[in-house]
């Protein structure tokens, strides 16, 4: 199954990679007056790159192959920040007389400026800070949540260990994992994330779109040799809290069906654990306090985030709708390229305050 998944997203990363190098080096040909016949060799090794690395890191677990395989994703989006640039060359050189080649040299280094201080600040995590005030609690909650972590082929037990470091020195009573803490792409040690076992606070879990891609047997071995729980379409009482926890779907009208079969308390105060920010207005008319969600990682680099606002008009941060709250969060990792621009990996400290 893992092969078939992944030699399947692999065959689309092909094409689309094809298509976006052959863009790419059409502005080289253009710029730097190079034949087009001498750099077909260049645009088939590049596309073919990233699809190989995929499939390998799905069955190995090797430094090289990772590297690689993260090279060629942070090429994905220097290839991006390339194309921008040339798109606004020919809009500029419409008015003003620009020399072709200085241009080239003008775009290349300036798209992989930005591409390294987009993936210099991909290992830089940020810790954003909510206060919500609620109704009906005895006492303040110190709580934390984490989404789209994404360990995998780029984020492994290094970036774990960072990871439990920076939520026990947040010292919270409750951590909350909304979704793709797995990338769903690579092979994986058994004991990837046992640091989170030096967490001695409840840690709750919801299932990501990649944790099914990573597999659910696989997925809920590793929580075992961490003590994480998951929450599936359930819920968990926490001193004045109930937490409830529905994993990813598509489809439509998913979560409302699932809150229906969850008896809620309404006299009590209630956290859902949704990993996609989405029915919103189902979340207020169940009664729910506060919805954490992730999955849009803010759309993680300029211009997708763009694009991932039309799909997801939630894409960050704060919430509120007649007493209820949404939080959608950054990413604790990155998708793909391990770029951010325009966004930052986060980790979120959440003070639910008594009112």
């Amino acid at each position: 199954m893992r092969f078939f998944r992944l030699a399947i997203s692999s065959i689309m990363y092909l094409f689309w990679f094809l298509v976006l190098n052959y863009l790419v080096f059409i502005g080289v040909s253009f710029t730097f007056n190079i034949p087009m016949n001498d750099l077909y060799i260049a645009i088939v090794i590049l596309a073919i790159l990233n699809p190989i690395t995929n499939i390998l890191t799905g069955f190995y677990s090797n430094s090289i192959i990772r590297g690689i395989f993260a090279l060629s994703a942070s090429w994905l989006g220097i290839s991006v920040f390339i194309l921008i640039l040339f798109g606004v060359y020919l809009i500029i050189g419409m008015f003003l007389p620009i020399p072709v080649e200085i241009a080239g040299k003008v775009i290349f280094v300036l798209a992989f400026i930005v591409g390294i201080y987009a993936v210099w600040n991909s290992t830089r995590m940020k810790i954003e800070e909510l206060n919500i005030s609620l109704n009906g609690i005895d006492n303040d909650i110190r709580a934390v949540q984490i989404s789209d972590v994404h360990i995998g082929p780029v984020r492994n037990k290094k970036f774990v260990k960072e990871l439990v470091d920076q939520i026990l020195n947040l010292d919270p009573e409750i951590v909350f994992i909304t979704g793709d803490l797995f990338d769903g792409a690579a092979k994986l040690p058994e004991d990837i994330i046992k640091d989170f076992e030096r967490i001695k606070v409840p840690v709750l879990f919801i299932m990501g779109n990649h944790d099914f891609y990573q597999g659910i047997e696989d997925v809920q071995r590793y929580l075992e040799t961490a003590n994480i729980k998951i929450i599936n379409n359930d819920l968990y009482e926490f001193k004045d809290l109930q937490v409830l926890g529905v994993p990813f779907s598509w489809k439509n009208g998913h979560l409302k069906e699932k809150l229906q079969n969850i008896e809620l308390n309404k006299e009590k105060h209630s956290i859902l654990l949704y990993h996609l920010p989405r029915e919103f207005e189902t979340t207020k008319e169940a009664g729910i306090d506060l919805q954490l969600s992730g999955h849009t990682h803010a759309g993680q680099f300029y211009p997708m985030n763009l694009f991932v606002k039309i799909m997801f008009p939630y894409l960050r941060g704060l919430y509120e709708k007649q007493g209820s709250f949404l939080y959608v969060s950054q990413g604790t990792g990155t998708l793909g390229p391990p770029m951010r621009l325009g966004s930052h990996c986060e980790i979120t400290l959440i003070n639910l305050k008594v009112k």
